[in-house]
């Protein structure tokens, strides 16, 4: 081929592998805080189910009679675990919180990522038209000087 055509090379191709590398962090981050997030929920599950539990068999012993200080050992486990239930839930709020930051972050480089994926599909398609059109002038070129 007469003209030389040089090989395609996206100039921010450094900036778009650190974009990625970066969003792939941010999705491990956020994969780990909803992890979280749902062993939280399974902790105050767990808890309710305790606490429903002793409730019914506290609820029982009363119908069939029981000792004041057994009532009372009894009132206070309960709550004890209604306000270790309580303290679960706010930090579930809180990993909440996190996790929809964390989510904000993943497409906010998701954004950064996808911007600079269309530049570079953009710049890849005005190089094929050059390499095309510099092919049809090297056909032309051909054609021309055979005739």
């Amino acid at each position: 081929m007469g003209d030389k055509v040089k090989k395609f090379s996206f100039q921010l191709e450094s900036v778009m592998n650190y974009k990625n590398q970066r969003l792939e962090n941010k999705k491990a981050e956020h994969a780990r805080i909803i992890a979280k997030v749902n062993e939280q929920n399974q902790k105050i599950d767990s808890l309710g189910e305790k606490f429903k539990g002793i409730n019914l068999e506290y609820n029982e012993k009363k119908v069939a009679g029981i000792s004041i200080i057994e009532a009372m050992e009894y009132s206070g486990f309960l709550y004890k675990l209604e306000v270790e239930i309580q303290q679960e839930k706010r930090l579930l709020n809180d990993l909440k919180k996190i996790e929809e930051e964390k989510r904000a972050e993943v497409v906010e480089v998701k954004i950064e990522t996808s911007t600079l994926e269309k530049l570079k599909e953009k710049k890849l398609e005005s190089y094929n038209k050059e390499v095309q059109k510099s092919e049809e002038r090297y056909i032309e070129e051909f054609v021309s000087r055979n005739l």
